[in-house]
């Protein structure tokens, strides 16, 4: 299972808000449309986010699981409102679960594969889940 990290606190409303669209700029690569992936919250804050809510104190941590349904462009943001940014690729996701307790893992750029440990962590989390 890979993980995309996700700075704060972004990570956080995608978790515990109603945030389905993680906005970048190069376009998902088909082989992960329809996959589950863990959200890593990064060990940086957006510092142009202007929300914030609770956990979004977690950095440097697995925060939650979900599936990536799909991914398109959008030139003024408006098709993924409130959380859709002007000229970049939306990512949408669904199936989102929080993780009781954040799993410290160092993140990286892009998609990444986390280390056994971690992913057991998250295992014994998310008890009924098929990965």
């Amino acid at each position: 299972m890979k993980a995309l990290t996700i700075r704060q606190p972004w990570a956080g409303a995608i978790v515990h808000q109603d945030k389905r669209v993680e906005n970048r700029t190069w376009k998902l690569p088909a082989r992960h449309h329809g996959t589950r992936i863990l959200i890593h919250a990064g060990a940086q804050l957006d510092k142009n986010a202007k929300i914030y809510g609770p956990n979004f104190g977690v950095y440097g941590a697995i925060v939650g699981v979900a599936t990536i349904t799909g991914c398109h462009w959008s030139d003024d943001g408006t098709c993924c409102s409130p959380w859709g940014f002007q000229q970049a690729y939306h990512w949408t996701l669904d199936d989102v679960a929080v993780l009781p307790e954040p799993v410290t893992a160092r993140g990286a750029l892009g998609f990444w594969t986390p280390t056994a440990d971690a992913l057991n962590a998250v295992t014994v989390q998310q008890t009924g889940v098929t990965w």
